[in-house]
């Protein structure tokens, strides 16, 4: 990846040193911890990213009824609320 973007972010001490600390702990840097925040509170990701999930999400073997057992499941029957 091609880092040529720059920009200043401004943390309050005590933000800063937490940053730092998880950082070190993850043997990353903090910019590396930040752009990894911003991909998970953000969706922000290139197309080999999001293609490679649709991939992982497609080769997954999970039992999905049809459309109609899955609305029996999700909504509720309105009599079944009613006393």
């Amino acid at each position: 990846m091609e880092l040529s973007k720059k920009t200043t972010i401004l943390f309050t001490p005590d933000q800063h040193r937490q940053l730092a600390e998880l950082a070190a702990r993850r043997r990353t840097s903090l910019g590396d911890l930040v752009r990894e925040a911003c991909v998970v509170a953000y969706g922000i990701a290139d197309t080999d990213q999001r293609v490679s999930a649709v991939a992982a999400l497609a080769a997954l073997a999970l039992p999905v009824g049809t459309p109609a057992e899955l609305k029996r499941e999700s909504v509720p029957d309105p009599a079944a609320l009613l006393p």
